[in-house]
Parts: C-alpha cells; structure tokens; sequence
C-alpha cells in the first residue's frame, strides 16, 4: 500500500523529477555501482515522513539507509523541497487562488526524542526534548510559511521571520500581495511588540485578549492545519531528525503533498483532466 494515494504522489514525483539536475559521474574509470533510480528514493522519503519510520526500517535491497540519506541531502543542497513547494503554491493560486488577505499564524509544538539543533526542553511535556513549528496559513489553511525553533522559544520572537515568508508572493502573478492583510494570532501574541510589529509590517492584527475564554474566531484553519502535519506525517508529529535544514525540507515537503491533496479537492467539482480520481479525495 503507497504512502499516500496515487493521485497525489504521481503529480508531486513528475514535478520533483524535472528538478532533479543531472547526475555528473565522477568515478575516474566510470565503474560506480549502478545508480539507484531517484523515483525509488523519493518514495523510500515519503514512506519515511508519513510513516514516521527510521531509514534502517523502510530500507531493503533495492535502496540502503546510506543511499536515502546521501540523495536526501544532495536534494536539500540544490534547494529542490523548498521549490516543489513554491510550484505547488503557485499552481495552487492560480487555479483556486490564495486568500492571502487573512493570514493566521500559531505555534505547534511536537516531541522531538533525538534532540538535535531544532530541540529543546518542552514547557508542555514534562521538560522532556522538543520541537516548535511557526506555522502560517491563508484564510483556507494553506500553509505559506513556516519557522522551525526549539520548544522553549516564546512564539512572539518567530512572528516577524514568520510574516517575512510572505515575500515570495509580492510577484504573483502581476498582482503582489492585498493591499490591506489581517494577521489572526492567539493569546500567546497579545503583547504591546507584537502590535508595533504588525503596525510596522502594514497589517491589521486580529489577536485573542489574554485572560478571557477561548476565542478561535478565523484561527481555527491554523489548528487544522497543525492537525493535517502531526496526523498524517509521524515524521512531523515526532521529529527524528536532528539537523534543521533536513526538518525544513520535510516540512517543505508535506506542505507540497498537503496542498496537492486540497488543490485536487477544490478542483475536482469545477475541472475535468486525464486521470482525475473516481472520486473526491
């Protein structure tokens, strides 16, 4: 059984295939071991970030734990993760189209038992080791940006790096970002720096009182979001790695495969293509 469903992991691979540079042989006599097909490796990455298991698991004789990882980073050091997500977005906008006059930040934090660069003791676990995600949203829940910290790192420091993201939509399709934006943040974000913050940054902020009952308001498509991370990518849910860079490319990655999914959703009432799915995803 795939990882995640055909209509979803067939347009991600033919995408990241075309990124792939060509590979340069550089064994003096030509006689390297045969290569192992890149379409093999990709999927051994994405069983690994949905099922949350080790290289050592989801290896087998066709691809060693040694070969996922060596093509995971020569993949992270060409940048592809983040470009198949900015191709995504983009494909994403132009079909549907982003709501990018509502935007909603959150932190979401999840255990990270490996420790590593991005680790820290958890204020809600016990002190035990964990990883904090900066997760931005469109008014539809599409995730646009993301910041990757320890777990004992306030939220409000993250807000500005987080914000700053939405840069690689200032060139959209000749239309730039809204004119007008409002931020939805939680009680975390209520703070006299954050409202300077976004006064400075042009946008409307939206934040939760602190001391009152809950109030989700237009917040709410973060935490589902958040919810579409940790429940269907263990990898997210609980972090193994521990270098950053290789949990930016994952989350890149399930951003790429999340937006697929809810652009073949959207789609699938108003468009008609060749191997459109029997039913909605």
């Amino acid at each position: 059984m795939p990882a995640l469903p055909s209509s979803v992991i067939e347009p991600l691979w033919d995408q990241f295939a075309a990124l792939i540079p060509d590979h340069v042989d550089t064994h003096p006599l030509g006689c390297h071991n045969p290569r192992i097909d890149d379409r093999v490796v990709f999927d051994k990455l994405v069983q690994s970030l949905v099922l949350g298991a080790a290289y050592e698991r989801i290896a087998d004789s066709a691809c060693s734990a040694t070969t996922i990882r060596r093509r995971r980073d020569a993949w992270i050091r060409a940048g592809l993760f983040q470009r198949l997500e900015q191709i995504c977005l983009e494909a994403y906008d132009r079909i549907v189209g982003l709501d990018l006059a509502d935007i909603t930040v959150d932190g979401c934090i999840v255990k990270a038992p490996c420790g590593g660069h991005a680790a820290g003791r958890s204020p809600v676990d016990r002190g035990k080791q964990g990883t904090k995600r900066s997760v931005m949203t469109d008014g539809a829940g599409i995730p646009i940006g993301c910041m990757v910290a320890p777990a004992n790192r306030n939220d409000s420091p993250f807000l500005r790096p987080t914000l700053e993201q939405l840069g690689r939509f200032e060139i959209r399709f000749g239309v730039g970002l809204p004119e007008q934006i409002t931020v939805h943040l939680d009680a975390g974000y209520d703070s006299a720096i954050t409202r300077e913050l976004l006064e400075e940054l042009g946008c409307t902020p939206v934040i939760s009182a602190k001391g009152f009952p809950l109030q989700a308001g237009a917040r709410w498509v973060v935490e589902r979001t958040n919810s579409w991370h940790n429940r269907g990518f263990k990898k997210l849910a609980i972090c193994t790695e521990r270098r950053t860079h290789v949990i930016t490319a994952f989350i890149a990655l399930a951003n790429a495969a999340i937006i697929v999914r809810r652009l073949l959703r959207k789609a699938w009432t108003s468009h008609r293509w060749d191997k459109r799915p029997n039913k909605r995803p």
